[in-house]
């Protein structure tokens, strides 16, 4: 990819970032409710004092991939890790290596963090993020991800 780079979104990135978000919700074959995102977004990304990190892969001046990741604790580990909510690239550039860059970039942010583990989780039928997961080392555990409406 010509003129690639991996940073931290700006406000500018907010259209990019939920026309990404959409299409990694259909990829996932999940629902997608566009309504009011981008301003609900702008109120973590990219706030300094918010605890969400976002980072986009920019390619010239286009907006191709972005990952969003933030600090949790684990009691069983009794230690904070840092969780990877979502890591998504169009489907023109995979297999590129941005995905491992970017996986790089928070595997040093997560340094700076103090976190020594990075968690995140893909669905099943995700054969090529598993087998791109696979290949950077990362180990895995089965469970199953439950969503409670408060």
């Amino acid at each position: 990819m010509r003129n690639m780079r991996i940073r931290f979104a700006e406000e500018k990135d907010l259209n990019s970032i939920v026309n990404l978000c959409k299409a990694h919700a259909q990829y996932e074959k999940s629902y997608f409710n566009e309504e009011n995102k981008k301003e609900l977004l702008s109120k973590y990304i990219p706030d300094p004092d918010s605890y969400i990190n976002c980072l986009v892969a920019e390619s010239g001046t286009e907006i191709i991939g972005y990952a969003t990741f933030f600090k949790q604790f684990s009691t069983w580990d009794a230690a904070y890790y840092m969780y990877v909510d979502c890591l998504f690239l169009k489907e023109n550039a995979r297999g590129n290596g941005i995905g491992k860059q970017i996986m790089e970039a928070i595997r040093t942010a997560s340094k700076e963090e103090g976190c020594t583990i990075i968690q995140w989780q893909t669905p099943d039928f995700n054969t090529k993020a598993i087998k791109f997961y696979s290949k950077l080392g990362a180990e895995r555990k089965n469970k199953e991800r439950f969503f409670w409406k408060a």
